[in-house]
């Protein structure tokens, strides 16, 4: 079983209390199909777990397979500098048919940002690095594809579905209360 090499920290993008019984690292790419799946699921154990998890998203976009994955990971981050990573996170996976840059722009104007600032930022790719970096950690830890989640730093290796993942969250609460 592999575990997270990189440990979650400040540095992350996070949704929940980070002293949380249970800590839900994924790896994903905007424009996976079963990364979308993977958000619905993930929101569902959000609500149903509560407080009890710590959410955790790091980029791992597969360029090979979704040639428009790499832009919406720094489209994500370029819309955390004005303070709505999470806001167009969830953009993204409700859009991941629509990832070009004319589409990006108007992600951004739907959420409030600053459109100048979101398309200055995205022309430099001020935020390429910080991908790379996420993308490099999940190869470190043993990901070869999306999603792959850590539960508690370990490889979630079973099924990726609502109903086995609220069992495992749950057998980990039973074992970490």
């Amino acid at each position: 079983m592999s575990v997270l090499v990189i440990p979650v920290s400040s540095r992350d993008r996070i949704q929940g209390l980070d002293v949380a019984a249970i800590t839900l690292v994924e790896y994903g790419d905007y424009q996976c199909p079963k990364c979308a799946e993977a958000h619905d699921i993930v929101q569902h154990l959000q609500q149903h777990f509560g407080e009890q998890v710590c959410f955790v998203f790091r980029h791992f976009p597969r360029n090979h397979l979704h040639p428009q994955a790499q832009q919406a990971a720094e489209a994500a981050e370029a819309a955390a500098r004005q303070g709505k990573f999470w806001q167009m996170h969830d953009y993204l996976f409700h859009h991941q048919h629509a990832l070009g840059n004319g589409y990006l722009a108007e992600y951004a104007d739907a959420l409030g940002l600053d459109v100048m600032q979101f398309l200055r930022d995205m022309a430099a790719h001020i935020y390429a690095d910080r991908v790379r970096e996420d993308l490099a950690s999940g190869i470190h830890s043993g990901v070869c594809q999306t999603p792959t989640f850590f539960i508690n730093c370990l490889r979630y290796d079973g099924a990726c579905d609502r109903q086995t993942l609220t069992a495992t969250l749950k057998q980990q609460l039973e074992v970490n209360p």
